[in-house]
């Protein structure tokens, strides 16, 4: 392992003028749009190469606009990063859930007691959202929602719009998952009604996964992630030993907590658990980690 293979997951509030610790993430903070940069240039100075944005507006509404706002919070941060770290890979996730007042990631319509996520109307949002995201600056965009063709619609925006550069990380197999709800308090996102089930995948089928995969990959996408890890292990190694492109996995939110928690009781070993976590998702397969351990990591892998 390398400190090259991590990347660091990092929240902007535009809420805050401080650093706000987030309760069930101990060690992760949401930071305010000034202290965003220190902290990319903080990641950089430890031997990271590449972080993963994540916004938190002052404003939601039904339509996401906060999402692809010229001014919105990760559009100003991806240029206050870049003016001061140009040499940083500045990834942006691209979803609407944090820009919502329902918290769903994507367009939505109540029909009685039933909600249904629109997948065109939420896909012309995103295409937008990762438009937003390229004028800002960012290197690549990771379309996190699971809608069915965004992939295709977002390349063919950014290439029409030059931004051919610009990469894509596909959220590709993305399962509707127990693990993420720390991240949901740090950014600020829980459903405020029924659940993401019918747009992210079942954690029982693999199949599945792998043809999202290939859709995806035949769409555009540069790097394809697995989300979440340890309980996805068999699926990161069937994605990466079936179709060898560059892989990446996002160890979660909970995934993080719960071995925190343990560590806080005297239970295992932190870094002795964190390092073994890490060393199988790349044996497994994982060219690229997403982690909120990147920090210590680049650090416990130099040592």
């Amino acid at each position: 392992m390398h400190p090259h293979n991590f990347v660091l997951p990092l929240f902007v509030s535009e809420k805050i003028d401080e650093q706000k610790p987030i309760a069930s993430m101990p060690g992760v903070s949401q930071f305010s749009l000034g202290e965003i940069v220190d902290e990319a240039q903080r990641a950089q100075r430890l031997g990271l190469q590449a972080v993963l944005l994540f916004g938190i507006p002052e404003k939601k509404d039904e339509q996401a606009s906060g999402a692809y706002a010229e001014d919105g919070i990760v559009q100003r941060a991806v240029r206050a990063i870049k003016s001061k770290s140009p040499e940083l890979i500045v990834l942006t996730d691209v979803c609407l859930c944090e820009y919502m007042t329902h918290g769903h990631c994507g367009v939505t319509r109540i029909d009685g007691d039933h909600f249904h996520v629109l997948n065109d109307e939420t896909v012309d949002l995103l295409v937008k959202t990762a438009l937003s995201h390229g004028r800002a600056g960012a290197d690549m965009v990771a379309p996190s929602d699971m809608m069915d063709g965004r992939i295709g619609a977002v390349r063919e925006a950014l290439d029409a719009n030059g931004f051919d550069q610009t990469g894509i990380i596909s959220y590709a197999a993305k399962f509707a998952s127990s693990f993420y709800g720390p991240f949901r308090d740090a950014a600020e996102s829980p459903p405020q009604f029924g659940d993401r089930h019918s747009y992210q995948m079942d954690f029982a089928n693999a199949e599945e996964a792998l043809r999202e995969v290939a859709l995806d990959i035949d769409e555009g996408a540069d790097i394809i992630m697995v989300k979440p890890a340890l309980p996805y292990i068999d699926v990161l190694w069937r994605v990466h030993d079936r179709f060898g492109k560059p892989t990446a996995v996002y160890h979660v939110s909970g995934e993080y907590a719960m071995i925190k928690a343990a560590a806080e009781k005297g239970l295992v070993d932190e870094r002795a658990a964190a390092l073994e976590i890490m060393t199988s998702l790349k044996r497994a397969g994982a060219d690229i980690i997403v982690t909120y351990w990147a920090r210590e990591l680049a650090e416990w892998t130099r040592q």
